[in-house]
């Protein structure tokens, strides 16, 4: 069985796509999924109305304290995990990470992860120049404009050893689907 740790953060473009694809994963490939929320990912989870959908059926979410609590890194460390999924990613935790900065729950995770060489993935929904549209709360469109600063800070993730960023929700899936196939032949 193959075993994710799944960081949110507090980005709501895509949120809704993401939770929904994950739910129709974990039951198509029986993942064990354990999901790490930040303090803003909780605020905006709630807003989304997502928090009961996620608890009925991933049942425990964990909620950043601080950097190492919970301890998401140890776990990472010690191979409980097959991989570190983070999505969606606000373009603030993109940038940190981007810049070797670990002072959240997520970003040390993924920059501890990455020392272990754990496989890293990112979903940073500011990944491409333009505009993307997405669906507030309500059903209300709202159209975003990519600064470049946010699409150069994905770039830059691209660059790095041991992160993976995706560029659609709908890549996750093609995640699940290679480490499954690394598992059988293990």
């Amino acid at each position: 069985m193959l075993k994710i740790a799944w960081g949110i953060t507090g980005c709501g473009d895509k949120l809704p796509e993401v939770v929904e694809i994950m739910k129709k994963l974990k039951n198509k490939y029986n993942l064990d999924v354990d999901i790490y929320l930040s303090k803003n990912a909780k605020i905006v989870v709630k807003w989304y109305k997502l928090w009961q959908v996620l608890e009925d059926e991933f049942y425990d979410l964990r909620v950043e304290v601080n950097a190492n609590a919970p301890f998401l890194v140890g776990k990472l460390q010690t191979g409980k995990y097959d991989l570190f999924l983070v999505a969606p990613a606000t373009a603030n935790t993109t940038a940190k990470i981007a810049y070797g900065i670990a002072d959240t729950l997520i970003t040390n995770s993924v920059a501890q992860a990455m020392k272990a060489k754990v496989p890293v993935y990112i979903f940073p929904p500011d990944n491409k120049k333009g505009t993307v549209e997405t669906i507030l709360p309500g059903n209300k469109k709202l159209t975003l404009y990519m600064r470049d600063v946010d699409v150069e800070n994905v770039e830059r993730l691209r660059r790095m050893e041991g992160i993976e960023v995706l560029d659609k929700p709908e890549d996750i899936e093609k995640v699940i689907l290679k480490h499954i196939e690394v598992k059988k032949q293990q």
